[in-house]
């Protein structure tokens, strides 16, 4: 079978018209032939092209990259669809995506480029301003966490505190009075059991507004906490496993995984009518994740209404750029499983 062969002058012809940019490189990294569309778009005369090498002519901060890519290149990896920047002559720069292949017998280089400016303008302006959100977001994120470390700081130092007082007048009075009638003596014994129950509740009320104990003991530590103390106030047990190394963690992120567990037993506490919960927290090469199972009645998951709860949870879960899936069934109970990946 004999191969057709593509007239010379019909490849020179798409070199020349072609509105892509097309170019011969040398394995020395100098243009050896460039089409009428390359200078066009650089704003060089093809005297000024040849004469450099082509690492002159890309933007500075692309250079290491393209070099990489380059050595690939000449050991033999076609290069497709690599982007970098080529600055003009007037000094501004333009976006280029390449495909490129090396002829190791010729030692040359043959590469299409198509510039892709507007289209990298847009994607940056999208990226700055999702990282602006962002940023206010985790402002705003962080302003609340701060009012409610306030506010739980209050109810505890304060409100705790008048309440203990109370609770110690009360306590005086039963032991110095000892006369009191039987009504007033029971009247006092129940005002002593409220103030206990009022004070066992303030401080519940101001470690669910703000976890101070994460700052002290970690994370792992405050969900083990958190799930006796759900199990002892529902009568629900929930069991915890897992530990995790929480070096890497920032205060921020730590307490995403306690809310989204904080929230997800909620749930299991109002809604499910579970008989069981389990709380577990893993650690992989790639991603640390939290799961919360219970046996409860479950739901239809394209049912379901965006409760507060949910959309507080699926909110984390993009400023951290983690990942949540609800998974749920009626009678099958529900699996709430939130991770994001090791920074």
């Amino acid at each position: 079978m004999i191969t057709p062969q593509i007239p010379e002058l019909e490849i020179l012809t798409f070199f020349e018209k072609t509105p892509a940019l097309v170019c011969i490189v040398g394995k020395d990294g100098y243009f050896r032939k460039i089409n009428d569309a390359v200078c066009k778009k650089l704003g060089f005369t093809e005297e000024e092209l040849l004469s450099r090498p082509v690492s002159t002519f890309i933007f500075p901060d692309d250079r290491e990259l393209t070099g990489r890519e380059r050595d690939r290149l000449l050991n033999g990896e076609a290069l497709l669809n690599f982007q970098n920047r080529y600055v003009t002559k007037d000094g501004d720069y333009v976006w280029l995506t390449w495909n490129s292949i090396y002829f190791s017998d010729k030692e040359l280089v043959f590469a299409i480029a198509k510039d892709i400016t507007e289209i990298k303008l847009v994607e940056i302006e999208i990226e700055e301003k999702y990282k602006k959100f962002k940023g206010l977001a985790s402002h705003f994120k962080t302003s609340i966490e701060v009012d409610r470390k306030y506010l739980a700081v209050e109810l505890h130092e304060e409100l705790a505190q008048l309440a203990s007082v109370v609770k110690m007048d009360i306590e005086g009075i039963k032991l110095k009075e000892t006369g009191l009638s039987g009504d007033s003596a029971k009247r006092i014994d129940h005002a002593l059991t409220v103030t206990t129950l009022l004070l066992d509740t303030i401080r519940r009320i101001s470690f669910s507004i703000s976890p101070n104990m994460i700052e002290d003991i970690g994370l792992t530590e405050t969900l083990k906490w958190h799930c006796n103390e759900f199990a002892f106030l529902t009568g629900i047990p929930c069991e915890f496993e897992g530990f995790i190394n929480e070096n890497h963690l920032t205060q921020e992120i730590k307490l995403d995984f306690f809310r989204v567990c904080q929230e997800s037993l909620s749930n299991v506490m109002y809604h499910a009518e579970a008989k069981t919960a389990k709380v577990s927290l893993e650690e992989s090469d790639k991603d640390i994740s939290l799961t919360i199972l219970d046996d409860g009645k479950g739901f239809e998951i394209n049912q379901v209404k965006q409760t507060p709860g949910i959309t507080s949870m699926r909110k984390r879960t993009t400023l951290i750029n983690g990942h949540l899936n609800i998974d749920s069934a009626p009678g099958k109970g529900t699996r709430v499983f939130f991770s994001m990946n090791k920074i």
